[in-house]
């Protein structure tokens, strides 16, 4: 996983609340377990006009021009901001593989559901949790000023304006941003203590030798 510590990035706006997680990448694309390819079909039923379907070539497909990422100036964005509740609905962890291989890092709204919040850090997304006052100033600040950007700092836990004239304090559990900040998943912390896992199984071979016939098996 790739690890996050300070985040500069173009911001896009979804000014919407409620945003399910078949919204963020319909049920259709659930098949493969792969992690990466779902950035074409992020969002996919705003995104086109047209349904998409798995195999489909995205590129010839009509874009809604309606939908904020489809707009020039948010292309190559990092980080999304919406309204409340953002990634609620069913548990997939889909959806964070669809937002982190589109190209976000970070997400920022004033509310998560609670599986999805917890699939972003699994997942090397940082969603960040303001006010809805906070997040309506974003919301105004991207709106007005083409190219607007942010600089999330995770050590320091805020968000600011590129001249630092705004800030945002968040929070984040300590745990998660250990493992965020190092780019650790759950496979990667275990794999921390490979040696000492090797060191126990070697014990146990030998002191139970008959394992290895059954392991081999």
């Amino acid at each position: 996983m790739q690890p996050l510590t300070v985040h500069r990035g173009l911001v896009a706006p979804l000014d919407r609340a409620n945003v399910d997680t078949d919204a963020i990448i319909p049920k259709q694309f659930l098949k493969s377990v792969k992690r990466t390819g779902f950035g074409p079909n992020l969002f996919d039923e705003w995104r086109y006009l047209d349904r998409g379907e798995p195999g489909i070539d995205n590129s010839r497909r009509p874009l809604n021009p309606d939908f904020s990422l489809n707009q020039a100036r948010f292309k190559g964005a990092s980080v999304l901001i919406a309204r409340k509740n953002f990634g609620c609905g069913s548990s997939r962890e889909h959806a964070p593989w669809a937002l982190e291989d589109y190209g976000f890092r970070v997400i920022i709204a004033p509310s998560f559901a609670d599986i999805f919040f917890n699939n972003c850090f699994k997942n090397g997304v940082l969603p960040v949790r303001l006010t809805e006052s906070e997040v309506d100033r974003l919301f105004h600040e991207v709106n007005a000023f083409p190219g607007f950007e942010l600089v999330v700092n995770l050590p320091e836990q805020f968000v600011s304006t590129q001249d630092g004239a705004q800030r945002f304090s968040f929070d984040v559990d300590p745990f998660r941003k250990f493992c965020l900040v190092n780019g650790f998943d759950e496979i990667g912390l275990t794999l921390r203590h490979a040696d000492k896992i090797r060191e126990y199984e070697a014990r146990r071979l030998a002191a139970q030798p008959w394992l290895s016939k059954t392991l081999a098996s």
